[in-house]
């Protein structure tokens, strides 16, 4: 059986396609950058690519960024679910509309049998406690869906998954930190497999600083703006999510490559408040778990800058952290311990396989289909 994943974000995408023998093997894998978004972009890319595959697919497991309250386990997408995505829209306007173009896509290119799955990020976090959400009274929280959602959850739930089975002595995984650190940011802390807490919140706007997004940001900023700029919210919020984080504070650019090795000011400043905010992080979540197992690196970001990793976890010593420079050095896009040997809590670099993640799901989905039908 041949399964192919969709992984798109706002401008790009990553298909993959993954034969089914008893386990999942990676066949091929291909990224597109600078897409328009729209479905005949989604439909050239996606047709060009099948045609060159062995067999048609059997399912297509697609990445959805939000799921809201409803979807908190992967689905097959029929006509009810495509409309409750595009309602769920209106809760991330950058990502759903567009994974609802190569969901059509996907339909007018593969065979008509072949099943689609949504797969949602935020699925993962589903479940956090209400300590860790919003101090709103109902009326303004949860009977409007304002919330605590979190974002990155396939990233977050593929290392903690890959750290438990290197670690087959702690229940579940004990208790870990996870950074999912590129484009966008984000962080969880996992306690036996059940996050407790992440980052991101109602949007993905929140938490860390990131390549553009400013992250933590009082509320009231932004009707200050709004007023100052004679502009509305909704710009203000665009801004934020557009012109702020490493591009905003530095002036230069949004890529942590090009502003470690810069010698200007506001390019070191950013660096510097990327990775405080990361480690004030890290302490939080630290005291949030009582104690902790392991800290784990993923995404473009945590898995090839090993000076953003050291700067993060600098000073934190105390708390038994402790990194092995010449480890950490070594490891660029490789699984690899990075903490000091012997140190209380272990260090890790896991690469962030979110296409296996949506392809073990779409299988799930098609073998229980194919169950119910016999």
């Amino acid at each position: 059986m041949l399964v192919l994943t969709v992984n798109s974000g706002s401008t790009s995408a990553k298909l993959a396609a993954f034969e089914s023998t008893g386990d999942l093997s990676t066949l091929v894998r291909v990224q597109y950058e600078n897409l328009s978004g729209t479905a005949l972009d989604a439909r050239e890319a996606l047709s060009g690519w099948v045609q060159k595959l062995s067999e048609p697919p059997a399912a297509v497991g697609h990445r959805v960024v939000h799921g809201g309250t409803r979807f908190v386990h992967p689905v097959m997408i029929d006509a009810e679910v495509e409309t409750a995505l595009r309602e769920l829209s209106e809760l991330a306007p950058l990502h759903n509309p567009v994974a609802l173009e190569w969901i059509s896509a996907a339909r007018s290119v593969c065979p008509r049998q072949a099943l689609q799955v949504a797969v949602f990020d935020t699925a993962f976090f589903a479940d956090l406690p209400q300590l860790a959400d919003y101090a709103l009274p109902r009326a303004l929280g949860a009977d409007l869906g304002v919330r605590r959602y979190g974002f990155h959850g396939l990233a977050h739930e593929a290392m903690w998954r890959r750290w438990r089975e290197l670690h087959a002595q702690l229940p579940q995984g004990g208790r870990i930190v996870t950074l999912q650190l590129g484009g966008g940011c984000s962080m969880a802390a996992i306690d036996r497999g059940r996050p407790i807490d992440t980052s991101m919140g109602f949007s993905p706007l929140e938490g860390l600083v990131m390549a553009t997004r400013s992250g933590d940001i009082d509320p009231a900023v932004v009707p200050y703006l709004a007023r100052r700029l004679q502009s509305s919210p909704d710009r203000i919020i665009e801004i934020l999510n557009h012109d702020c984080g490493l591009l905003g504070v530095s002036g230069v650019s949004a890529d942590l490559r090009a502003l470690v090795g810069a010698s200007d000011e506001r390019a070191q400043d950013a660096v510097e408040l990327y990775c405080y905010r990361a480690r004030k992080y890290v302490g939080a979540y630290l005291a949030a778990l009582g104690g902790c197992d392991g800290i784990v690196f993923g995404g473009g970001v945590g898995e090839h800058m090993p000076k953003i990793r050291e700067r993060i976890l600098a000073s934190l010593g105390w708390a038994g952290i402790e990194l092995d420079a010449d480890a950490n050095r070594a490891a660029r896009g490789v699984e690899a311990r990075i903490s000091r040997a012997g140190a209380p809590i272990e260090v890790y670099v896991i690469p962030v396989d979110e296409e296996h993640a949506l392809a073990r799901a779409a299988l799930s989905c098609a073998m229980q289909q194919a169950a119910r039908s016999v």
